[in-house]
């Protein structure tokens, strides 16, 4: 920063702020809120402030904060594939995010085309500015300010909100960081391990022992399917599986820690030892809606002409080790011990027992007895005494 730069920020108060401030802001709504205050209150005339963030994220593309004077911050998200839509392409961001220009629109002189324009002179503005905020990797989110002021935004304070642009970006650039880092280890690994990894859990072997309801699913019949179906078609059986089976379990609560060509690892965490019962509960509960939820599946994907999906799902509780495990260069987040092998060789019986969910005796205990079916004692691999099986009551396949 040279000298002249450098006597100007720290003789403005608001630019100040940024520099001793705003850092300390790590939630991106509550920094968009403060920053327009901190705007207003030194005097630029702003009526409403909109950052853009892009991130990576499988759900979304990015995020917007709408802050309006007196009325606080709004958020939403845009899904993936809207950059072709008219609302997009109408409006002036497509030139600040791709080229990386600086829009003014006089919204006092003119009769804008463009959707958001009109909306925001209905709601009485005058000037419209939209800043692109370069990243050091060359990316670009973007930054809109809005004035009320009869006579809109004064050179003068142009003159400053683009100095802050700088403030902001390197600030707004941290905040993406984290937030990319973090909704890539939600995709990938699980929400909870991935604020653990966060946190620094990065070491092989670094993890802790918990208790658990492990459930491990499959598909039935998958292997001829694959044999025989086309690869598009496959790859849609498993992402409506996968989609069905992980809404359920991650909106009982629950965390999945892996994809395993067409099984899937996921585990209840007991939070007490006086929970156990009420864990027990929340999967069984979450194992029925799965049949309930796949028989919707399959009446949509008959009526499409696709096959249908048969699954396998067996549940057991005890304690893992929930830690990062692989080779040094190259780890997983994962749960290991004696509890995932059992429910692992559970679950080769629901097809021979015709089955969907099968329960071990430790899950049997915690359960009431007018939900549970009892189905006799099985041979699992590599355990040598036959072990009492158990079935789900309205779960047949």
């Amino acid at each position: 920063m040279d000298d002249d730069i450098a006597q100007r920020v720290y003789s403005d108060p608001v630019a100040r702020w940024f520099v001793t401030e705003a850092y300390r802001i790590t939630d991106t709504a509550e920094l968009v809120a403060a920053a327009g205050e901190q705007l207003v209150l030194s005097g630029i005339p702003l009526y409403r402030l909109a950052y853009f963030q892009f991130t990576l994220h499988p759900e979304f593309q990015g995020k917007a904060y709408f802050w309006r004077r007196g009325r606080g911050v709004e958020s939403g998200t845009r899904p993936h594939g809207d950059n072709q839509d008219a609302e997009y392409r109408d409006n002036p961001l497509p030139a600040v995010l791709e080229q990386h220009k600086t829009v003014r629109v006089r919204l006092d002189r003119i009769e804008p085309q463009a959707p958001l324009l009109r909306q925001l002179k209905d709601e009485g503005a005058t000037d419209y500015v939209a800043l692109p905020l370069l990243f050091t990797t060359g990316h670009a989110d973007a930054l809109s300010v809005v004035s009320d002021r009869p006579d809109g935004f004064s050179s003068t304070d142009l003159d400053r909100m683009f100095l802050l642009q700088f403030a902001f970006a390197r600030i707004v650039e941290i905040h993406s960081l984290r937030d990319t880092a973090a909704n890539l280890l939600d995709a990938y690994v699980g929400r909870a391990a991935g604020q653990r990894i966060l946190a620094g859990e990065v070491k092989r072997g670094d993890g802790q022992t918990i208790e658990a309801v492990i459930w491990y699913c499959d598909l039935r019949g998958f292997t001829r399917a694959s044999d025989t179906l086309p690869r598009d078609t496959i790859i849609a059986l498993l992402n409506d599986y996968f989609d069905t089976m992980g809404t359920i379990v991650t909106n009982a609560g629950g965390e999945i820690l892996k994809f395993m060509g067409d099984g899937m690892l996921a585990i209840f965490p007991v939070p007490a030892p006086a929970e156990r019962v009420a864990t027990a509960a929340t999967a069984a509960q979450a194992a029925a809606a799965a049949v309930d939820a796949m028989l919707v599946l399959n009446r949509i994907r008959a009526t499409e002409g696709e096959p249908t999906v048969r699954f396998g799902l067996a549940m057991h509780i005890g304690e893992v080790m929930f830690g990062n495990i692989g080779a040094s260069q190259r780890l997983d987040f994962t749960v290991i011990g004696p509890a995932v092998n059992y429910a692992a060789r559970l679950e080769k019986l629901c097809s021979p027992l015709d089955r969907s969910v099968l329960l071990s005796a430790a899950m049997e205990a915690l359960l009431p007895a007018a939900e549970i079916e009892p189905l006799g004692s099985h041979t699992l691999k590599d355990i040598v005494h036959p072990q009492a099986v158990f079935g789900l009551k309205g779960t047949m396949s």
